[in-house]
């Protein structure tokens, strides 16, 4: 009972920061549920393979319902979710294909280092310069494989990548994090399938595990983000984000640093 109530906390904080900040929550999700499962011996090997799978999933029902959240503000733009959707599915089944076969040293060591960067970015305030226009179609595809991609790889809805190209093609901040939720879903969709599909082949994963998604998990995680994520997105409209942003920032730097050190160790 006591893991059930350690994911219900977990899901809730992070579905209140993925509706506020316009992030899916695998910067958070990944390292706790990693240390979780190591906890409870689940997983071995695979165990942040695990953590990257079933962040993912919990992750569809974040970006979803964040998404609705900022479009009933009218603040996605369904032009860029169009455009970038069938890269963002097409970058994520490959990159969960790499993920599934790479070693958890290797993952754990990028996964820090992209933290880092996350991290930097939020606490920087970073924001390119508007210098100009979305590209068409094709450019919105070849730009959603590589966010898709990426995303996989660290099991985020995409939003690090996708505000600051969003905010560098004119796009408004607040329309930025709102499109950016609704890119997590298509992003979530992908990935789930694949970590799923890629963790079937595996005859060493735990009861209760669909592929890398260990269910138990998924299912409390999404129970505790179910009422905190539209109060975060809500939240964006009314609440001042650089002090909150800063304070994810801080926190995001001290996981990764123990997850850098845990791995080189």
């Amino acid at each position: 009972m006591e893991w059930h109530i350690a994911y219900l906390l977990l899901g809730a904080f992070v579905g209140f920061f993925a509706g506020l900040l316009g992030i899916g929550g695998g910067l958070i999700l990944v390292p706790v549920l990693g240390w979780l499962f190591e906890a409870q011996h689940l997983g071995g090997a695979q165990s942040l393979h695990l953590a990257l799978g079933t962040s993912m999933a919990a992750i569809l029902y974040t970006a979803a319902s964040s998404a609705h959240t900022h479009y009933a503000h009218g603040a996605v733009n369904m032009g860029i979710v169009r455009g970038m959707t069938p890269g963002l599915l097409l970058g994520t089944l490959l990159g969960t294909l790499f993920a599934s076969g790479s070693p958890q040293l290797y993952l754990s060591v990028f996964f820090a280092l992209f933290v880092y960067f996350a991290a930097a970015q939020m606490l920087l305030g970073f924001r390119p310069k508007a210098t100009r226009q979305l590209p068409g179609r094709v450019g919105l595809t070849l730009v959603g494989s590589g966010i898709g991609a990426i995303s996989s790889l660290v099991s985020i809805g995409g939003g690090t990548l996708s505000i600051p190209y969003m905010l560098w093609h004119n796009i408004p901040f607040k329309h930025a994090i709102g499109t950016s939720a609704a890119l997590g879903f298509p992003i979530a969709l992908g990935g789930t399938i694949g970590y799923a599909a890629t963790g079937l082949m595996l005859h060493t994963l735990p009861a209760g595990t669909l592929g890398f998604v260990y269910l138990p998990a998924l299912f409390m995680l999404i129970f505790g983000s179910a009422f905190t994520t539209p109060l975060g997105a809500k939240a964006t409209h009314r609440l001042p984000l650089k002090p909150l942003r800063r304070g994810f920032a801080i926190l995001l730097f001290v996981l990764a640093t123990r997850m850098l050190l845990k791995a080189i160790a």
